[in-house]
Protein backbone atom coordinates (compact mmCIF):
# COMPACT_ATOMS: atom_id res chain seq x y z
CA UNK A 1 0.00 0.00 0.00
CA UNK A 2 1.47 3.41 -0.95
CA UNK A 3 -0.20 4.98 2.11
CA UNK A 4 -0.08 2.28 4.81
CA UNK A 5 -0.74 4.60 7.76
CA UNK A 6 -4.32 3.68 8.67
CA UNK A 7 -4.59 3.09 12.42
CA UNK A 8 -6.81 0.02 12.08
CA UNK A 9 -4.88 -1.83 9.37
CA UNK A 10 -2.67 -4.86 10.22
CA UNK A 11 -1.44 -5.40 6.65
CA UNK A 12 1.89 -4.51 4.95
CA UNK A 13 3.49 -3.21 8.15
CA UNK A 14 7.31 -3.07 8.07
CA UNK A 15 7.21 -3.42 4.29
CA UNK A 16 8.46 -0.75 1.93
CA UNK A 17 6.17 0.18 -0.95
CA UNK A 18 7.50 -0.18 -4.48
CA UNK A 19 6.07 -0.26 -7.97
CA UNK A 20 6.67 -3.34 -10.08
CA UNK A 21 7.64 -2.82 -13.70
CA UNK A 22 5.25 -3.66 -16.52
CA UNK A 23 7.82 -6.14 -17.83
CA UNK A 24 7.90 -7.99 -14.50
CA UNK A 25 4.10 -8.12 -14.26
CA UNK A 26 3.79 -9.35 -17.82
CA UNK A 27 6.39 -11.99 -17.01
CA UNK A 28 4.20 -13.30 -14.21
CA UNK A 29 1.14 -13.33 -16.47
CA UNK A 30 3.11 -15.15 -19.17
CA UNK A 31 4.26 -17.74 -16.64
CA UNK A 32 0.68 -18.26 -15.47
CA UNK A 33 -0.45 -18.59 -19.09
CA UNK A 34 2.26 -21.17 -19.80
CA UNK A 35 1.18 -23.17 -16.75
CA UNK A 36 -2.44 -23.08 -17.93
CA UNK A 37 -1.36 -24.37 -21.36
CA UNK A 38 0.61 -27.19 -19.73
CA UNK A 39 -2.39 -28.15 -17.60
CA UNK A 40 -4.65 -28.25 -20.66
CA UNK A 41 -2.06 -30.41 -22.44
CA UNK A 42 -2.05 -32.76 -19.44
CA UNK A 43 -5.84 -32.89 -19.63
CA UNK A 44 -5.71 -34.05 -23.25
CA UNK A 45 -3.25 -36.79 -22.32
CA UNK A 46 -5.51 -37.93 -19.47
CA UNK A 47 -8.61 -37.97 -21.66
CA UNK A 48 -10.10 -34.77 -20.30
CA UNK A 49 -10.37 -33.03 -23.66
CA UNK A 50 -8.51 -29.97 -22.38
CA UNK A 51 -10.81 -29.47 -19.39
CA UNK A 52 -9.34 -29.27 -15.90
CA UNK A 53 -11.45 -32.00 -14.31
CA UNK A 54 -11.14 -34.12 -11.16
CA UNK A 55 -8.61 -36.43 -12.75
CA UNK A 56 -6.31 -33.56 -13.70
CA UNK A 57 -6.65 -31.94 -10.28
CA UNK A 58 -5.76 -35.17 -8.51
CA UNK A 59 -2.71 -35.61 -10.72
CA UNK A 60 -1.51 -32.05 -10.11
CA UNK A 61 -1.97 -32.08 -6.36
CA UNK A 62 -0.48 -35.57 -5.98
CA UNK A 63 2.68 -34.70 -7.88
CA UNK A 64 5.63 -33.57 -5.70
CA UNK A 65 6.92 -31.63 -8.73
CA UNK A 66 3.86 -29.33 -8.82
CA UNK A 67 4.57 -25.86 -7.48
CA UNK A 68 2.09 -23.90 -5.38
CA UNK A 69 1.62 -21.53 -8.30
CA UNK A 70 0.76 -24.41 -10.62
CA UNK A 71 -1.74 -25.76 -8.12
CA UNK A 72 -3.32 -22.32 -7.78
CA UNK A 73 -3.72 -22.04 -11.56
CA UNK A 74 -5.16 -25.56 -11.69
CA UNK A 75 -7.71 -24.73 -8.97
CA UNK A 76 -8.67 -21.48 -10.74
CA UNK A 77 -9.28 -23.33 -14.00
CA UNK A 78 -11.07 -26.18 -12.22
CA UNK A 79 -13.64 -23.95 -10.50
CA UNK A 80 -14.17 -21.91 -13.65
CA UNK A 81 -14.96 -18.58 -12.02
CA UNK A 82 -13.18 -16.80 -14.89
CA UNK A 83 -12.48 -13.87 -12.59
CA UNK A 84 -9.20 -12.16 -11.72
CA UNK A 85 -8.42 -9.92 -8.73
CA UNK A 86 -5.32 -7.76 -9.13
CA UNK A 87 -3.02 -7.45 -6.13
CA UNK A 88 -2.11 -5.51 -3.98
CA UNK A 89 -3.75 -2.52 -2.30
CA UNK A 90 -3.86 0.30 -4.87
CA UNK A 91 -3.07 -0.67 -8.44
CA UNK A 92 -4.34 2.63 -9.82
CA UNK A 93 -1.19 4.24 -8.42
CA UNK A 94 0.40 2.90 -11.64
CA UNK A 95 0.57 5.22 -14.66
CA UNK A 96 -2.57 4.71 -16.72
CA UNK A 97 -0.65 3.69 -19.84
CA UNK A 98 1.16 0.96 -17.87
CA UNK A 99 -1.99 -0.43 -16.31
CA UNK A 100 -3.78 -0.41 -19.68
CA UNK A 101 -0.86 -2.38 -21.12
CA UNK A 102 -1.06 -4.94 -18.30
CA UNK A 103 -4.85 -5.31 -18.58
CA UNK A 104 -4.72 -5.90 -22.33
CA UNK A 105 -1.95 -8.47 -21.95
CA UNK A 106 -3.88 -10.26 -19.20
CA UNK A 107 -6.99 -10.42 -21.40
CA UNK A 108 -4.89 -11.67 -24.29
CA UNK A 109 -3.35 -14.52 -22.29
CA UNK A 110 -6.59 -15.46 -20.52
CA UNK A 111 -9.44 -14.64 -22.92
CA UNK A 112 -11.84 -16.62 -20.74
CA UNK A 113 -11.68 -13.95 -18.02
CA UNK A 114 -15.07 -12.26 -17.59
CA UNK A 115 -14.19 -9.86 -14.79
CA UNK A 116 -11.04 -8.09 -13.57
CA UNK A 117 -11.22 -6.39 -10.18
CA UNK A 118 -8.78 -4.22 -8.29
CA UNK A 119 -8.44 -2.31 -5.05
CA UNK A 120 -7.89 1.44 -5.21
CA UNK A 121 -7.70 4.36 -2.80
CA UNK A 122 -10.06 7.29 -3.15
CA UNK A 123 -7.10 9.67 -2.79
CA UNK A 124 -5.50 8.05 -5.85
CA UNK A 125 -8.72 8.06 -7.86
CA UNK A 126 -9.36 11.79 -7.44
CA UNK A 127 -6.08 12.36 -9.29
CA UNK A 128 -7.32 10.38 -12.29
CA UNK A 129 -9.49 11.92 -14.98
CA UNK A 130 -12.79 10.38 -16.04
CA UNK A 131 -11.24 9.80 -19.46
CA UNK A 132 -8.37 7.85 -17.88
CA UNK A 133 -10.79 5.65 -15.96
CA UNK A 134 -12.78 5.01 -19.15
CA UNK A 135 -9.55 3.86 -20.82
CA UNK A 136 -9.08 1.33 -18.01
CA UNK A 137 -12.65 0.20 -18.47
CA UNK A 138 -12.09 -0.29 -22.21
CA UNK A 139 -8.86 -2.21 -21.50
CA UNK A 140 -10.78 -4.69 -19.39
CA UNK A 141 -11.07 -3.38 -15.80
CA UNK A 142 -14.60 -4.22 -14.65
CA UNK A 143 -14.75 -3.48 -10.93
CA UNK A 144 -12.99 -1.32 -8.34
CA UNK A 145 -13.07 -1.93 -4.58
CA UNK A 146 -12.54 1.13 -2.38
CA UNK A 147 -12.01 1.14 1.37
CA UNK A 148 -14.41 3.95 2.22
CA UNK A 149 -14.43 2.80 5.87
CA UNK A 150 -16.19 5.99 7.03
CA UNK A 151 -17.86 9.10 5.68
CA UNK A 152 -17.04 11.11 8.79
CA UNK A 153 -14.13 13.52 8.47
CA UNK A 154 -13.53 13.25 12.22
CA UNK A 155 -13.25 9.47 12.06
CA UNK A 156 -11.13 9.55 8.89
CA UNK A 157 -8.73 12.05 10.45
CA UNK A 158 -8.44 10.13 13.73
CA UNK A 159 -7.77 6.89 11.84
CA UNK A 160 -5.18 8.60 9.58
CA UNK A 161 -7.00 7.38 6.50
CA UNK A 162 -5.38 10.08 4.38
CA UNK A 163 -8.60 11.04 2.62
CA UNK A 164 -11.63 13.23 3.28
CA UNK A 165 -15.33 12.48 2.94
CA UNK A 166 -15.47 14.87 -0.02
CA UNK A 167 -12.66 12.98 -1.76
CA UNK A 168 -14.45 9.68 -1.13
CA UNK A 169 -17.52 11.15 -2.80
CA UNK A 170 -15.57 12.53 -5.76
CA UNK A 171 -13.69 9.27 -6.31
CA UNK A 172 -16.83 7.16 -6.15
CA UNK A 173 -18.67 9.36 -8.62
CA UNK A 174 -15.73 9.22 -11.05
CA UNK A 175 -15.75 5.43 -11.02
CA UNK A 176 -19.50 5.34 -11.59
CA UNK A 177 -19.21 7.88 -14.43
CA UNK A 178 -16.57 5.69 -16.11
CA UNK A 179 -18.99 2.75 -16.11
CA UNK A 180 -16.85 0.62 -13.80
CA UNK A 181 -18.62 -1.38 -11.10
CA UNK A 182 -17.93 0.02 -7.66
CA UNK A 183 -17.71 -1.71 -4.27
CA UNK A 184 -17.39 0.52 -1.22
CA UNK A 185 -16.17 -1.13 1.99
CA UNK A 186 -17.64 0.23 5.22
CA UNK A 187 -16.18 -0.53 8.65
CA UNK A 188 -18.76 -0.68 11.44
CA UNK A 189 -17.20 0.15 14.78
CA UNK A 190 -14.57 2.51 13.38
CA UNK A 191 -16.02 5.48 15.27
CA UNK A 192 -15.72 3.68 18.58
CA UNK A 193 -18.13 4.60 21.36
CA UNK A 194 -17.07 8.22 21.04
CA UNK A 195 -18.16 8.86 17.42
CA UNK A 196 -20.41 5.93 16.47
CA UNK A 197 -23.49 7.98 15.61
CA UNK A 198 -21.61 10.43 13.41
CA UNK A 199 -19.73 7.55 11.81
CA UNK A 200 -22.97 5.77 10.85
CA UNK A 201 -24.91 8.81 9.69
CA UNK A 202 -22.08 10.47 7.75
CA UNK A 203 -21.09 7.20 6.10
CA UNK A 204 -24.67 6.76 4.91
CA UNK A 205 -24.63 10.34 3.60
CA UNK A 206 -21.53 9.72 1.46
CA UNK A 207 -22.89 6.39 0.20
CA UNK A 208 -26.17 8.08 -0.71
CA UNK A 209 -24.20 10.56 -2.79
CA UNK A 210 -22.23 7.87 -4.61
CA UNK A 211 -24.84 5.11 -5.03
CA UNK A 212 -22.21 2.37 -5.42
CA UNK A 213 -23.05 -1.00 -6.89
CA UNK A 214 -22.05 -2.73 -3.66
CA UNK A 215 -21.79 -1.71 -0.01
CA UNK A 216 -19.69 -4.29 1.82
CA UNK A 217 -19.58 -4.42 5.62
CA UNK A 218 -16.26 -5.31 7.28
CA UNK A 219 -16.56 -4.87 11.04
CA UNK A 220 -13.63 -3.47 12.98
CA UNK A 221 -11.37 -5.81 14.93
CA UNK A 222 -8.40 -4.49 16.89
CA UNK A 223 -5.68 -7.10 17.48
CA UNK A 224 -2.65 -6.07 19.50
CA UNK A 225 -0.43 -5.59 16.44
CA UNK A 226 -2.35 -2.66 14.93
CA UNK A 227 -1.59 1.00 15.84
CA UNK A 228 -5.18 1.55 17.00
CA UNK A 229 -4.61 -0.89 19.86
CA UNK A 230 -2.17 1.55 21.45
CA UNK A 231 -4.80 4.32 21.21
CA UNK A 232 -7.17 2.02 23.08
CA UNK A 233 -4.57 1.46 25.79
CA UNK A 234 -4.21 5.23 26.17
CA UNK A 235 -7.98 5.66 26.45
CA UNK A 236 -8.24 7.68 23.23
CA UNK A 237 -10.51 5.10 21.58
CA UNK A 238 -13.13 2.85 23.14
CA UNK A 239 -14.11 -0.28 21.23
CA UNK A 240 -17.77 -0.88 20.52
CA UNK A 241 -19.30 -4.06 21.90
CA UNK A 242 -20.92 -6.43 19.39
CA UNK A 243 -24.37 -5.29 20.51
CA UNK A 244 -23.42 -1.63 20.14
CA UNK A 245 -22.01 -2.31 16.68
CA UNK A 246 -25.28 -3.93 15.61
CA UNK A 247 -27.14 -0.79 16.72
CA UNK A 248 -24.67 1.26 14.68
CA UNK A 249 -25.26 -0.87 11.56
CA UNK A 250 -29.01 -0.44 12.10
CA UNK A 251 -28.57 3.35 12.11
CA UNK A 252 -26.46 3.14 8.94
CA UNK A 253 -29.06 1.05 7.08
CA UNK A 254 -31.88 3.31 8.24
CA UNK A 255 -30.10 6.34 6.75
CA UNK A 256 -29.38 4.75 3.35
CA UNK A 257 -31.82 6.56 1.06
CA UNK A 258 -32.20 7.00 -2.70
CA UNK A 259 -29.68 4.32 -3.64
CA UNK A 260 -29.94 1.04 -5.53
CA UNK A 261 -26.86 -0.57 -3.96
CA UNK A 262 -26.51 -4.21 -2.95
CA UNK A 263 -25.52 -4.55 0.70
CA UNK A 264 -23.42 -7.55 1.69
CA UNK A 265 -22.17 -8.75 5.07
CA UNK A 266 -20.15 -11.65 3.67
CA UNK A 267 -17.29 -11.92 6.15
CA UNK A 268 -16.77 -13.89 9.36
CA UNK A 269 -15.81 -10.66 11.18
CA UNK A 270 -19.44 -9.54 10.78
CA UNK A 271 -21.77 -10.82 13.47
CA UNK A 272 -24.88 -10.91 11.28
CA UNK A 273 -24.13 -12.36 7.86
CA UNK A 274 -27.79 -12.08 6.85
CA UNK A 275 -27.70 -8.28 6.63
CA UNK A 276 -27.77 -8.35 2.87
CA UNK A 277 -30.03 -7.38 0.01
CA UNK A 278 -30.77 -4.83 -2.67
CA UNK A 279 -31.86 -1.33 -1.74
CA UNK A 280 -34.46 -0.07 -1.40
CA UNK A 281 -36.64 -3.17 -1.69
CA UNK A 282 -34.76 -5.27 0.89
CA UNK A 283 -34.21 -2.54 3.47
CA UNK A 284 -36.93 -3.74 5.84
CA UNK A 285 -35.70 -7.32 5.52
CA UNK A 286 -32.22 -6.23 6.61
CA UNK A 287 -33.59 -4.25 9.53
CA UNK A 288 -35.69 -7.27 10.51
CA UNK A 289 -32.49 -9.38 10.74
CA UNK A 290 -31.11 -6.81 13.18
CA UNK A 291 -34.32 -6.61 15.17
CA UNK A 292 -34.48 -10.40 15.57
CA UNK A 293 -30.98 -10.39 17.04
CA UNK A 294 -31.75 -7.50 19.37
CA UNK A 295 -34.90 -9.25 20.62
CA UNK A 296 -32.92 -12.29 21.79
CA UNK A 297 -32.30 -12.68 25.50
CA UNK A 298 -28.90 -11.61 26.77
CA UNK A 299 -27.93 -15.26 27.25
CA UNK A 300 -28.94 -16.23 23.71
CA UNK A 301 -27.05 -13.26 22.28
CA UNK A 302 -23.91 -14.47 24.07
CA UNK A 303 -24.46 -18.02 22.82
CA UNK A 304 -25.02 -16.82 19.26
CA UNK A 305 -21.94 -14.60 19.37
CA UNK A 306 -19.79 -17.49 20.62
CA UNK A 307 -21.25 -19.77 17.95
CA UNK A 308 -20.76 -17.25 15.19
CA UNK A 309 -17.18 -16.45 16.17
CA UNK A 310 -16.42 -20.14 16.52
CA UNK A 311 -17.86 -20.96 13.10
CA UNK A 312 -20.84 -23.00 14.35
CA UNK A 313 -23.58 -20.47 13.51
CA UNK A 314 -24.28 -18.37 10.43
CA UNK A 315 -27.75 -17.16 11.40
CA UNK A 316 -29.72 -16.53 14.58
CA UNK A 317 -32.05 -19.25 13.27
CA UNK A 318 -29.24 -21.72 14.04
CA UNK A 319 -29.94 -21.27 17.75
CA UNK A 320 -33.05 -23.41 17.25
CA UNK A 321 -31.97 -25.31 14.15
CA UNK A 322 -28.91 -26.88 15.82
CA UNK A 323 -29.90 -27.91 19.40
CA UNK A 324 -26.68 -29.90 20.11
CA UNK A 325 -24.49 -26.89 19.22
CA UNK A 326 -26.76 -24.60 21.23
CA UNK A 327 -26.54 -26.80 24.34
CA UNK A 328 -22.77 -27.19 24.06
CA UNK A 329 -22.18 -23.45 23.62
CA UNK A 330 -24.58 -22.60 26.43
CA UNK A 331 -22.65 -24.88 28.78
CA UNK A 332 -19.32 -23.28 27.76
CA UNK A 333 -20.62 -19.71 28.16
CA UNK A 334 -22.22 -20.50 31.53
CA UNK A 335 -19.13 -22.30 32.82
CA UNK A 336 -16.80 -19.40 31.92
CA UNK A 337 -19.25 -16.86 33.31
CA UNK A 338 -19.82 -18.64 36.60
CA UNK A 339 -16.15 -19.36 37.25
CA UNK A 340 -14.41 -16.33 35.76
CA UNK A 341 -17.04 -13.64 35.28
CA UNK A 342 -18.73 -11.88 32.37
CA UNK A 343 -15.56 -10.15 31.14
CA UNK A 344 -13.94 -13.56 30.72
CA UNK A 345 -16.84 -14.56 28.43
CA UNK A 346 -16.32 -11.38 26.39
CA UNK A 347 -12.58 -12.05 26.19
CA UNK A 348 -13.26 -15.62 25.03
CA UNK A 349 -15.53 -14.40 22.23
CA UNK A 350 -13.10 -11.61 21.21
CA UNK A 351 -10.20 -14.05 21.00
CA UNK A 352 -12.13 -16.28 18.59
CA UNK A 353 -13.08 -13.32 16.39
CA UNK A 354 -9.53 -11.97 16.27
CA UNK A 355 -8.24 -15.25 14.85
CA UNK A 356 -9.67 -14.29 11.47
CA UNK A 357 -7.54 -11.14 11.06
Amino acid sequence: CPWNRCMFCPVYKKRKFSLRSVQEIKGDIQTAGDMADELRSMSWKLGGGGRINDRVIRAVFASPDSSDSCRNIAAWLYYGTNECFLQDADNLIMPVDDLVDVLKFLRQKFPEIVRITTYARSRTLVGKSAAALRRLKEAGLNRIHIGLESGSDKVLKFMRKGVSAAQHLEAGLKVREAGIELSEYVMPGLGGREMWREHAVETARVLNGINPDFIRLRSLRVPGRVPLYREMEKGAFTLQTDDMMIEEIKLLVEHLEGVSSTVTSDHIMNLLEEIEGRLPEDKEKMLDVINRYQELSETDRLIYRAGRRGGAFRSTDDLEADPPAYRKLKAIVQDIGENQGHEAVESFIRSMADRYI
